[in-house]
């Protein structure tokens, strides 16, 4: 298991490389050019200045998280093929500097979708929170609001560039089905993964999060069953998953430890954290901490460890405590505290 830190880039990020590089075990650093609009080409140069600093601090850039895909792709858009070729472009120039795999996510308008930002725990940290009867009288405007108000740094999935056309966007989703997503998805990979393997990128593509619809708009990447049909797709060995406990597991029907078992072969990336359901649909990210929350991460690592499973992994949103100032779900202190805690799982797991 190779221990990745999300971080997002030089003035982007309220976390620095010299601090990431205290916390043992960790090898490589989970990157993306957060300042490129949607669908344009990440040219070389850009790329290969970001990879030649995460390695001046001794991290490896094999993970590039994400390479967002434009809306127009998923709608089937006229336009589609002029993102798809720069779609195609960027994966060539990612392959060249070394990278090796790409999560990307396939959601309509949203990315992840939370209602409070700064949600108080009982330990008094706070975390991302998602209350469902909320979210079902919600106006989209009014959670735009809330996200945009939560911090001054990107917040990937919801640029603002996208948001001020959220109108636009739900009248063009208009009548969307799953089906219908299901074939634009089938349409892009069958595009991009002869390019992917090609430049020796595995894609992996993140589950909804959380795995099902909201406000009307379609959600194919909710289930193991959403798994299955994915890799039906195509057999290429760049078409894989990006295993996330969190976002899968925030559905209680979706055992974790048996998706771990079926599909760590397929998951060249892990997004390992934790998260409290409510019976009432409401669900809470925790600390990383098994007993913490309601998904058997204990279970998962252990899985991993007895398929010996070699491929990255990170941990995912953490809690902000100590009083830290960060990104909402990504500052230091708490997902430090997930990757000892994963190292400590993975090190017992893998001594028996």
């Amino acid at each position: 298991m190779n221990i990745t830190f999300r971080w997002y880039g030089q003035d982007n990020d309220s976390v620095q490389l010299e601090q990431i590089k205290q916390i043992p075990g960790t090898k490589g650093i989970v990157w993306a050019l957060h300042q490129k609009p949607v669908g344009e080409v990440w040219q070389k140069e850009e790329i290969q200045q970001e990879v030649d600093y995460i390695k001046s601090h001794g991290f490896h850039a094999d993970v590039v998280e994400s390479v967002n895909v434009h809306e127009s792709i998923k709608l089937g858009n006229a336009d589609r093929e002029r993102y798809i070729e720069n779609y195609k472009e960027t994966i060539r120039n990612l392959g060249e500097a070394g990278v090796k795999v790409i999560c990307y996510n396939f959601m309509p308008v949203f990315d992840w979708t939370r209602t409070a930002l700064y949600e108080p725990l009982p330990d008094g940290s706070t975390a991302l929170f998602f209350e469902k009867e909320k979210i079902e009288s919600l106006d989209p405007a009014e959670l735009i609001e809330t996200v945009a108000s939560a911090s001054d740094l990107t917040l990937p999935g919801w640029e603002p560039e996208k948001m001020s056309r959220i109108k636009e966007l739900f009248e063009e989703y208009e009548g969307m089905t799953e089906e219908t997503l299901w074939e634009n998805l089938s349409y892009f990979l069958q595009a991009i993964l002869p390019v992917a393997e090609a430049s020796g990128i595995k894609m992996a593509i993140h589950p909804d999060d959380p795995p099902w619809s909201i406000f009307g708009l379609p959600r194919i990447m909710t289930s193991g069953e959403s798994w299955e049909k994915l890799l039906s797709i195509s057999d290429s060995p760049s078409n894989g998953i990006t295993f996330c406990t969190g976002s899968m597991g925030a559905n209680p029907e979706n055992d974790m430890v048996e998706l771990a078992a079926k599909y760590a072969k397929h998951s060249p990336f892990a997004h390992l954290r934790n998260v409290k359901i409510f019976e009432n649909g409401d669900f809470i990210e925790t600390s990383h901490y098994t007993q913490d929350g309601s998904i058997d991460l204990s279970g998962v690592v252990r899985e991993f460890a007895s398929q010996n499973y070699e491929g990255y992994a990170r941990p995912d949103h953490g809690r902000h405590i100590w009083n830290e100032q960060c990104r909402p779900g990504y500052g230091l202190y708490d997902r430090a505290l997930g990757i000892m805690y994963l190292l400590g799982l993975w090190d017992a797991y893998q001594a028996k």
